[in-house]
């Protein structure tokens, strides 16, 4: 099997476990999402920790945090931000505008790096960002509120992946760096939860020991968790940022099939013009992706006077 075949195949996997986790954390929708996240935090320390140990560059991660230490505080405060608002809105119902913030996420990473880092959009990035806005204008008008599960949860994971640009660590080292600094504070959680819980007939938090299912739920999020982004960076290095961010669509697009077919979320003619501009955004972003992929690729190479090539 080719390495692009492989890299394909782990990219598909890896959106197939992050389009249906929301299945998973309804598993658990009796535990506090504050909860949730703590042992996510915890358990992917576990994990990931137990990873670099095993390969002996524990050290690096900490070593990115002596180098970094703002970019890696701020980046662990938005994964956390983005973790916790998912966790949230699928036990409160609202995976449907969940899955519209993953959607929405690629046109707000490139507003970003227009604001950021003053890059140019072309005609058609242009146009596909308008769209996109123009679909949370009629989520705005025709619901009455602003969509804005969609919008912090776009938000948080594109500055995320800005400061990710900042930090020059592999996926493993750099997340572990992160719940290295969220650890203390998920762990200060849980204590005060099981130190303060209500009766059992009346639960409000410290559900971990209380049965083995789910305890077992709880502790897998670790892995929910490090495996999907252990195939990402596997297919990262195998195949094209076109490829890439086209097969990623599927992860949005599987939780949209869950909240509408599973959880039986509303969908409203409102939510219908909306997604369909967001797919035509889509469309016309993958497009121009696939087109400057292309020109990329045709481009000669420059020819020094030497004859050489440079």
């Amino acid at each position: 099997m080719r390495d692009a075949t492989r890299g394909i195949g782990a990219m598909v996997a890896t959106c197939v476990i992050w389009g249906t986790s929301a299945l998973y954390y309804r598993e658990v929708a009796e535990v506090p999402p504050l909860e949730v996240l703590s042992h996510r935090t915890l358990w992917s320390l576990v994990f990931f920790g137990g990873i670099l140990l095993g390969q002996g560059r524990l050290g690096e991660a900490f070593a990115l945090l002596a180098r970094h230490p703002g970019e890696v505080a701020l980046a662990a405060v938005m994964i956390s931000a983005n973790w916790f608002l998912f966790i949230f809105s699928v036990q409160s119902g609202h995976t449907l505008e969940a899955s519209l913030g993953y959607y929405i996420f690629p046109l707000v990473a490139v507003a970003l790096g227009v604001l950021v880092f003053h890059e140019r959009l072309s005609r058609g990035q242009g146009i596909a960002v308008a769209l996109a806005t123009a679909a949370v204008g009629v989520l705005t008008f025709g619901l009455g509120v602003a969509p804005w599960i969609a919008l912090t949860l776009a938000g948080t994971f594109g500055i995320y992946g800005l400061l990710k640009k900042r930090i020059a660590a592999g996926p493993v080292v750099s997340v572990t760096a992160e719940v290295l600094l969220l650890a203390p504070l998920a762990a200060g959680w849980l204590w005060a939860v099981h130190l303060g819980h209500a009766s059992e007939a009346d639960r409000a938090g410290g559900w971990f020991g209380t049965g083995w299912k789910v305890s077992l739920l709880l502790a897998f999020s670790g892995v929910m968790t490090a495996v999907p982004l252990m195939l990402f960076s596997y297919a990262s290095r195998r195949i094209g940022l076109a490829t890439l961010g086209l097969v990623q669509y599927l992860n949005p697009t599987l939780q949209f099939l869950c909240a509408v077919t599973v959880f039986a979320a509303p969908f409203t003619g409102w939510h219908a013009i909306a997604f369909g501009l967001i797919w035509s955004a889509l469309a016309l972003y993958s497009l121009e992706a696939l087109r400057q992929d292309r020109a990329a690729r045709r481009r000669p190479a420059r020819v020094g006077t030497s004859g050489t090539v440079t």
